[in-house]
């Protein structure tokens, strides 16, 4: 059995050494196993390119370099399209990582499962990291019907054909769990500890976050825009019949004055409903412009020991 390792890479000059120090010496256990690991540097403003050259003198170690900074999904597909092993295995470049933990991960997949998560207890988490991890889960469970009992996570194994399943999603918008939870339904986890990084802060801002989960309900799912439909026709509903209540009291009580703040209120909501459903339309508008285009998932500046 072949083990590839993909680690996407982004301001990470003085963690990854380390970081691929330790993955070598774990993967090492195990003799019998071959293993590649597939560095991917995702723009990064730093000597992150010059410390992945000097890794890849040793020829497991394969380097690719990307043209700008696209993202750690579009980064992540880019190593995948280099994998050659039977087994993948996603981890991070800040030592958060337990890599040390990959043999439970990695035996799990011999329990007749495709996809194993490592999952970590909540209160090792930044108040930010819980919010998103909570808000993440459930966007996945209820939107593109991930498992509910199920947490997504940045340190998984996967069989071979997940990734080459995913390598054909073409969308510059690509979203890791969706191409899972489309992919296939034998999937687990198991519990494990984070450890803190080992230098550095997190990249992932609010902002970042919330292009994730665009990314995850407009690739993989319509339910935002059939949400839209039913609360259009709820909202429709209640305004007729509380225009036929105004009609029937007005006949009956001539003396009720017309409510001028009544009506401001009725069309300030309706405005701002309006356009808070044209915006959700609009983004789907907008991603399929960007699909017909041909935007670039990501661009390879650069090679390293891939054939």
């Amino acid at each position: 059995m072949k083990i590839s390792v993909v680690i996407p890479c982004y301001r990470s000059e003085n963690t990854l050494p380390s970081v691929v120090e330790e993955t070598i010496r774990i993967l090492q256990e195990r003799p019998s196993i071959d293993y590649e690991i597939i560095l991917v540097d995702d723009g990064s403003p730093d000597r992150t390119i010059e410390t992945i050259r000097s890794l890849c003198q040793n020829k497991k170690i394969k380097g690719i370099g990307l043209a700008r900074n696209f993202g750690q999904p579009c980064a992540s597909l880019a190593g995948f399209s280099a994998v050659t092993g039977d087994v993948v295995v996603y981890s991070d470049d800040d030592g958060q990582t337990p890599i040390d933990h990959l043999w439970p991960l990695v035996d799990q997949l011999e329990q007749g499962n495709d996809v194993v998560f490592a999952t970590f207890p909540a209160h090792t988490q930044r108040v930010l990291q819980r919010a998103g991890r909570v808000l993440n889960n459930l966007m996945a469970s209820y939107l593109i019907g991930k498992p509910k009992h199920l947490h997504f996570g940045n340190f998984w194994v996967c069989r071979r054909f997940i990734v080459d399943e995913a390598v054909k999603f073409k969308n510059p918008y690509p979203y890791m769990g969706g191409i899972f939870v489309k992919t296939t339904r034998h999937m687990s986890e198991v519990p494990t500890s984070q450890r803190p990084r080992l230098s550095g802060r997190s990249n992932y801002s609010v902002r970042k976050m919330v292009s994730l989960w665009l990314n995850g309900f407009t690739a993989f799912s319509i339910v935002p825009l059939r949400l839209a439909t039913g609360l259009g026709i709820a909202i429709a509903v209640i305004g007729f019949l509380l225009a036929l209540r105004i009609a029937v009291l007005k006949l009956m009580i001539p003396e009720i004055p017309a409510g001028y703040s009544s009506i401001m209120a009725t069309l300030l909501l309706m405005g701002g409903l309006i356009v808070s459903l044209l915006g959700v339309v609009g983004e789907y508008v907008g991603r399929i412009y960007m699909n017909i285009n041909g935007i670039p998932q990501y661009v390879v500046r650069e090679s390293l020991n891939i054939d």
